[in-house]
């Protein structure tokens, strides 16, 4: 592949898409954007930058700079189907192996991290990545400032299972066996994105969730501009539920305690659906509850691939084409607002 068949990111003509902005981190921002860029040519992905684990955690501590891993996530998700984007969503995501400094760190961190030091700029550099990899769409961070995320956690100590104690770090809350209560970014009140700001009062519609939801989802409301923008926004919004909850972090929690853990974060917040895989909801009566705290109606869909299929995997996981089908589902069905109506 030549430097002349570098292709800028598809767009649909504007008017006749809807906008979109989808909002976490990790593997679950990962399913939503891959459903969403099936829909609409207009998407934009906001992305958390909390992560220390890693090749990205090891950029960050050598070199100061922000976590890129999430957001190379979000970029590969965006690569088309084509031989194009196979070809680069593969390559970015690969990781070297070796016995030497290089072992594990990810083709994607390397060079999201290069056009940083080059440019001087976190937006420009992740647009130049997107052209380059054929990106359905745009990767924004949610700051430009490398955050923390700590914790107030429950039971951190097995010995002492009433305590609570403070833990600092994404991947420390992340595998923390204690149950963890609120979480807070370091710095506190720390600056947005002006570009992701922009993006979420533009939006037709957005989308929050699925993914680790204390160190995926709900940082996103921690940033008081972003939180405002969500807040303010003439946007519809979605809030996607996991599939299971999360060994560690959300370890038991029932698709309602997901929501309501939210509030709690962002009690002024409000969503027009909840979406969750009917299968992964015991008590639906109990989610409607919930989610009527947040303004909202529940949406139960069959989202989640089947054991033994190539989305499948060892885990639940998001299938793309029936997550792609929920989301259209509710972009027609809930009302929509724009030009693109």
């Amino acid at each position: 592949m030549g430097r002349d068949a570098v292709r800028p990111p598809r767009r649909g003509r504007r008017g006749t898409q809807p906008k979109v902005v989808a909002l976490g981190g990790g593997m679950g921002l990962s399913a939503s954007l891959t459903a969403l860029r099936r829909i609409t040519g207009d998407l934009t992905a906001v992305v958390t930058v909390a992560d220390d684990g890693g090749s990205s955690g090891r950029l960050r501590d050598e070199l100061g700079v922000l976590p890129p891993g999430d957001l190379r996530k979000a970029l590969a998700a965006l690569c088309g189907d084509d031989e194009w984007g196979r070809t680069w969503s593969e390559v970015v995501q690969h990781r070297f192996k070796s016995e030497g400094a290089l072992h594990d760190h990810a083709v994607g961190n390397l060079l999201i991290v290069a056009l940083w030091e080059q440019l001087g700029d976190h937006v420009r550099a992740l647009d130049l990545v997107g052209k380059l990899l054929g990106a359905h769409g745009r990767v924004l961070p949610m700051s430009a400032v490398p955050l923390e995320l700590e914790a107030l956690v429950r039971g951190h100590d097995p010995t002492l299972p009433d305590e609570l104690s403070r833990v600092r770090g994404q991947v420390a809350v992340a595998l923390t066996p204690g149950e963890v209560r609120q979480v807070v970014l370091v710095p506190h009140d720390p600056p947005a994105v002006p570009e992701a700001v922009e993006a979420v009062l533009d939006a037709d519609w957005v989308v929050l969730g699925p993914g680790s939801w204390f160190s995926s989802v709900i940082p996103h409301l921690l940033v008081p501009d972003l939180l405002e923008a969500l807040t303010t926004t003439r946007a519809r919004r979605v809030l996607s539920l996991n599939l299971a909850p999360q060994p560690g972090e959300t370890d038991g929690f029932s698709p309602q305690r997901h929501v309501e853990v939210l509030v709690q974060h962002a009690p002024k917040l409000a969503f027009d659906v909840v979406l969750a895989d009917r299968a992964a909801v015991p008590d639906q009566e109990s989610l409607r509850q919930a989610a009527e705290r947040l303004g909202a109606e529940v949406e139960l869909a069959p989202v989640a691939a089947p054991e033994g299929s190539p989305s499948g995997g060892g885990s639940p996981r998001h299938d793309p084409e029936l997550l792609a089908a929920a989301y259209d589902r509710i972009f027609r069905m809930h009302g929509r607002i724009g030009p693109w109506r």
